[in-house]
């Protein structure tokens, strides 16, 4: 049994050093076309697309899904509205005002805000390596939304998607909490997945209507079908999957650990991809985030020296 636990860990950990990856992918990809397709019309499609593909878990377990959400329809309902609706079309609004450099750097501070969160409203104790590690972090974000120029402070001048970012990490953090709850357990990651995709596009239908009505473009180049692609494969499929494996193997904590990974992944992809610079404050947030999360989520056993 523990060397089949071992494995396990073992596998969890390697799906989760390239998940980070994959996420990182979704702002790429999406900050390519989000000036070809409305922002729910991209998430619908995304996790509409998922939901589809997904859908032969759901028939395989459809004896423990009916159960499952006749009794929680309000915490499944609540996951889909946190992980598809606000990290879904919320942060494709919010590409189109801030850079995929700036939305990666923010993105990132989800594991310290699922302490938080924890601390918040579960009753966990913050140390002060978590403490100190929050307020290294969020000096991080602030001079990411600040550009670096504290007199932005003074005078309300931020980009409205770097706060939107903010808010969407915070979302994020929920949601990785919430996937642990015992009652979702019943089912399998990849039908629990399928379950909470569905009712994401469900919840996404009435805004795209929305936007085709009001004349909001579809998606109409192969460039745009080709990000799309891009998304609902690497960026949901196997993002999201990868993750959920991670929360379930190695708990929300450690499994957000690893999000610290985004930081050279995203940016590295996005000036590659997208041709984006690479601005002092980028630099010195990229080090206050990823010391800050290192230093709140790392293990102590690592951090303390041997005998």
């Amino acid at each position: 049994m523990s060397a089949s636990v071992s494995g396990r860990t073992r596998l969890a950990i390697l799906v989760m050093i390239v998940t980070p990856l994959f996420f990182s992918t979704n702002l790429i990809f999406g900050r390519g076309v989000v000036d070809e397709v409305a922002p729910f019309t991209l998430a619908l499609i995304r996790w509409g697309a998922v939901a589809l593909a997904l859908c032969p878990f759901i028939v395989l377990e459809w004896a423990t899904v009916r159960p499952l959400v006749s009794a929680r329809p309000g915490l499944l309902l609540l996951l889909a509205f946190l992980g598809m609706w606000i990290c879904g079309a919320i942060v494709y609004l919010a590409l189109g005002l801030t850079s995929a450099t700036n939305g990666t750097l923010i993105y990132t501070t989800s594991p310290v805000i699922i302490i938080l969160l924890e601390a918040l409203f579960f009753g966990r104790r913050i140390g002060w390596r978590e403490g100190a590690g929050a307020l290294i972090a969020f000096a991080g974000i602030a001079t990411i939304v600040l550009r670096g120029d504290p007199g932005a402070l003074l005078s309300l001048d931020f980009n409205l998607g770097d706060l939107v970012f903010v808010g969407a990490a915070i979302s994020w953090a929920a949601y990785s909490i919430l996937y642990r709850s015992g009652p979702l357990r019943a089912v399998s990651n990849m039908t629990l997945f399928a379950v909470v995709s569905a009712l994401g596009a469900l919840l996404l239908i009435p805004f795209a209507a929305v936007e085709w009505a009001l004349g909001w473009p579809l998606p109409a180049t192969g460039a745009a079908w080709g990000g799309i692609a891009g998304i609902v494969v690497f960026a949901s499929l196997l993002a999201f999957s990868g993750f959920q494996f991670g929360v379930r193997e190695l708990g929300a904590p450690l499994a957000g650990m690893f999000m610290y990974l985004m930081p050279p992944y995203g940016v590295g992809l996005a000036v590659l991809f997208l041709g984006e610079s690479l601005e002092p404050f980028h630099l010195a947030g990229i080090a206050m985030v990823m010391a800050g999360i290192v230093l709140a989520t790392l293990p102590a056993r690592l951090l303390s020296r041997p005998g």
